[in-house]
């Protein structure tokens, strides 16, 4: 999928995360003191969370992140900055609420059922989020060391960004996104929220 790009420094326009977690536990019996053990490396997930939406004393309200828990069926959470309340800007808070997320019954893929103000949740993999994506008009980029700039990517709409966690992308993955642009953020593999604050930081510039 090709994608032609118009630089549009500065402007405040949608911006949308998509992140896999592999190991995530399909049930919400992991303990909020234990989050990179008993939860599947779900820490990795909430610093995503954190680096997407929150900034000091304030929220992203143009952005959205959606995590993917493929051991839950598998089933999607969405945070959506906009609305998002009750939240706090630390891994427990937001991992208090995705625990309570998961204990409740999975939606049918597809279908996103609200949770809670600003959290959504929905059956379904990556795989129903790109094409939901696609349907919306947004422009799709894959975080890959070895893609392009982003310093020489814009957008003239709503962007978004896929990453993994702390596992590269499966097989099936890596083919379902073999179509799509990559960006870099430089040479070196960074964790997923720290991918996500540079692209932030790099798009918010005037």
């Amino acid at each position: 999928m090709s994608t032609t790009w118009t630089w549009t420094w500065g402007e405040c326009l949608g911006r949308r995360f998509a992140i896999v977690g592999h190991d995530t536990p399909g049930s919400g019996d992991f303990s909020l003191n234990d989050l990179a053990g008993s939860a599947g490396r779900m820490d990795v997930l909430l610093r995503a969370v954190n680096s997407a939406l929150f900034v000091s004393h304030g929220i992203r309200e143009d952005t959205q992140i959606v995590l993917h828990l493929e051991d839950s069926g598998p089933r999607r959470i969405r945070f959506d900055g906009g609305s998002l309340r009750g939240v706090h800007p630390d891994e427990r808070s937001i991992a208090g609420q995705v625990r309570a997320v998961v204990r409740s019954p999975r939606p049918p893929i597809g279908v996103w059922e609200e949770f809670s103000s600003g959290i959504s949740h929905s059956g379904g993999s990556l795989a129903e989020t790109l094409d939901e994506w696609s349907r919306q008009g947004c422009d799709t980029l894959i975080m890959d060391a070895g893609g392009g700039s982003l310093e020489e990517i814009s957008q003239e709409g709503e962007i978004g960004f896929v990453l993994s966690d702390h596992k590269p992308f499966s097989e099936a993955e890596s083919e379902l996104l073999s179509g799509y642009d990559r960006v870099s953020l430089g040479p070196m593999w960074l964790q997923g929220h720290a991918c996500i604050a540079i692209a932030h930081y790099i798009l918010d510039r005037p």
